[in-house]
C-alpha cells in the first residue's frame, strides 16, 4: 500500500455468529474502523460481536428490521462517511473472504486505476474445482446478465460481496434506488456504470469450509433477470439517448428496426403461402433475409461500440 488512508470495514451481519468473529480477528492493522451491522439478526450476532470483540476499532451498527444485504451495507457506508473514511471495504461476515486480501483491494483504489473494486473467484481456474457445479454454472449466468446490463463487460463473478470503493463514488450514489436484497451487488454495478466508475475484478480464491449460502440460484434467477433486463433498458435509454446521442444509437435503431421488419414481412409470406399451399420463392426469401442480416450487422456494431466504452478513467480522481 503506497500511502496510509483512512480505511473502514462494513460487515453485514445475519446470521454469521459463529463465524464473524475469526473475521474480525483477521483484519489487518491497516483497518482503521470496522463497523458490524446487526441486519437483526435473530441470533443475537451484534451482541455476541459486543460481548466477546475487544477490538477499539468495531462498533457495532443495529437495523431495527431486517432490510438485506444491501440495506446493511448502506448503513454501514453512512456510517463510515460520518467517521471520515477514505476507502471502504465490505466484507462478508460468513467467513468466506480473507480479510488478508484488503491490500489487493484497496491499491488499485490509491493508484487511481479503480473507483470500485470487487472479487473474482474465476480467475484461477484451479481453485474453481472447490466450487459447487450449481455455483459456477449460476454465477456464470448471472455475470453475463450483469455485463448487459451493467455495461461492464471485462468484469466477473457479480454476486461477489468482497468489495471497496472510494468515499467520492459512495456519496455520488443513489442511496434510496439501489436495491437493498440479494440484488444489491448487481444493482451496484449498474449505479457504478451510470456514473461512469472504474470498476475493477481483484482475483481471490474460493473459500467453501461448509457454511451454507443463503443465495440460492434457483430461488434468485428470475427475480435476478427481471431486473437485469430493467437496468439495461435503463442503460441503454440514458447512455445511447438521453445523455449522448453517438453513432451506436443509431446502429441500434436501424439494426432493431431491419430485423424486426424482416422477421414479420418473413413470417406474414410464409404463412400466406401455406395458405395457399406455394413455397415461398427465391426472390421472397432473400428480401425476407436481406434485412435479418444487415440488422445484424448493425447490432454487432452497437455491440462491439458498447463493449469499447467500458469507463477507463477513475472517477474519484476528476
Amino acid at each position: 500500500m503506497t500511502t496510509n488512508p483512512a480505511i473502514a470495514v462494513v460487515i453485514p451481519s445475519y446470521r454469521v455468529r459463529g463465524q464473524i468473529m475469526d473475521v474480525l480477528d483477521g483484519m489487518p492493522p491497516e483497518v482503521a474502523r470496522i463497523f458490524v451491522v446487526d441486519d437483526a439478526c435473530p441470533d443475537g450476532s451484534g451482541d455476541h460481536v459486543e460481548e466477546h470483540c475487544s477490538d477499539r476499532r468495531v462498533s457495532v451498527l443495529r437495523n431495527l428490521e431486517n432490510l438485506g444485504v444491501g440495506g446493511a451495507v448502506l448503513a454501514g457506508y453512512h456510517a463510515a462517511l460520518e467517521w471520515g473514511a477514505e476507502i471502504i471495504v465490505k466484507v462478508d461476515g460468513d467467513g468466506q473472504m480473507d480479510p488478508a486480501l484488503l491490500p489487493y483491494f484497496i491499491d488499485p483504489i490509491l493508484r487511481g486505476e479503480a473507483d470500485y473494486t470487487k472479487g473474482n473467484r474465476f480467475f484461477d481456474l484451479g481453485n474453481i474445482r472447490s466450487m459447487p457445479p450449481v455455483r459456477i454454472f449460476g454465477n456464470a449466468v448471472l455475470s453475463f446478465m450483469a455485463k448487459l446490463s451493467s455495461g461492464y463487460w471485462d468484469v466477473f463473478d457479480p454476486t461477489n460481496g468482497f468489495t471497496a470503493i472510494h468515499a467520492d463514488v459512495v456519496r455520488r450514489l443513489p442511496f434510496n434506488r439501489i436495491s437493498q436484497r440479494y440484488f444489491f451487488e448487481s444493482d451496484m454495478l449498474f449505479r457504478l456504470g451510470t456514473l461512469r466508475a472504474v470498476v475493477v475484478d481483484v482475483p481471490m480464491d474460493a473459500r467453501y469450509d461448509g457454511e451454507t449460502s443463503n443465495l440460492h440460484v434457483s430461488r434468485v434467477l428470475g427475480p435476478f433477470l427481471r431486473g437485469h433486463l430493467r437496468n439495461f433498458g435503463k442503460r441503454i435509454f440514458y447512455n445511447y439517448f438521453l445523455r449522448d446521442l453517438s453513432i451506436a444509437s443509431l446502429e441500434l435503431v436501424a439494426g432493431l428496426g431491419l430485423m424486426i421488419g424482416g422477421l414479420a414481412w418473413g413470417a406474414g409470406q410464409w404463412s400466406a403461402g401455406n395458405r395457399i399451399g406455394e413455397p415461398a420463392s427465391a426472390g421472397t426469401v432473400m428480401l425476407a433475409a436481406l434485412p435479418v442480416i444487415l440488422g445484424l450487422q448493425f447490432l454487432l456494431g452497437f455491440l462491439s461500440y458498447d463493449i469499447a466504452s467500458v469507463p477507463r478513467r477513475s472517477i474519484h480522481r476528476r
